[in-house]
C-alpha cells in the first residue's frame, strides 16, 4: 500500500499493485505511463452493474485475446501475462468502478483479487504492473490508496 500524495515510479516493478485513486488522477497517470513507454488502457466502467458486463467491457476495452472465455479463469489468465499487448509493462486505469462497487460487491471484490494476482505476477517477472481504479474518497472500501 502507498500513502496518499506520494509519487510512485511506474517504471520500478517493485510497486507494481492495485490502487484506488481520484477519478482526476487518471489523465496524470495516463501521461506518466505514456511518458515511461507503458501500455496504458482505460476500462471505462460506467453503468457496469454485475460480472457479465464487467467481463464485457474489459474484453472490448482491453481487447482481450479471441480465445477470452468469460469467465474469472480466464481473465485471472488473460491478465497474469499481458504479453499479447505490446510493451514492458502495463498501467490499467479504471473508470467509473463506484456503480459496481455498489452493485456487485462480490464480483469488485474478485475483481480486485484477479488484479493483485496480476500485479504480483508482473512483479515475479520484473514486469511494472499496475491498476488504478478510480472511485470516490468515501472511505468505504479497504483497498491500497493513490500513488
Amino acid at each position: 500500500m502507498k500513502a496518499r500524495g506520494v509519487e510512485l515510479d511506474l517504471t520500478r516493478p517493485l510497486n507494481s499493485g492495485v490502487y484506488f485513486v481520484a477519478g482526476s488522477d487518471l489523465a496524470r497517470l495516463a501521461a506518466r505511463a505514456a511518458r515511461d513507454a507503458l501500455v496504458a488502457r482505460r476500462i471505462d466502467l460506467a453503468g457496469c452493474h454485475d460480472k457479465n458486463q464487467l467481463l464485457q467491457r474489459l474484453a472490448t476495452s482491453l481487447p482481450l485475446p479471441a480465445t477470452f472465455g468469460h469467465n474469472w479463469d480466464a481473465l485471472a489468465d488473460c491478465l497474469r501475462d499481458l504479453g499479447w499487448l505490446p510493451g514492458w509493462g502495463h498501467v490499467l486505469l479504471f473508470e467509473h468502478c463506484d456503480e459496481l462497487r455498489r452493485s456487485a460487491g462480490a464480483d469488485f471484490d474478485i475483481l480486485l483479487g484477479i488484479l493483485d494476482d496480476a500485479a504480483t505476477f508482473g512483479l515475479d517477472h520484473d514486469r511494472p504492473w499496475f491498476a488504478f481504479l478510480a472511485l470516490p474518497d468515501d472511505g468505504g472500501h479497504d483497498a491500497p490508496t493513490s500513488p
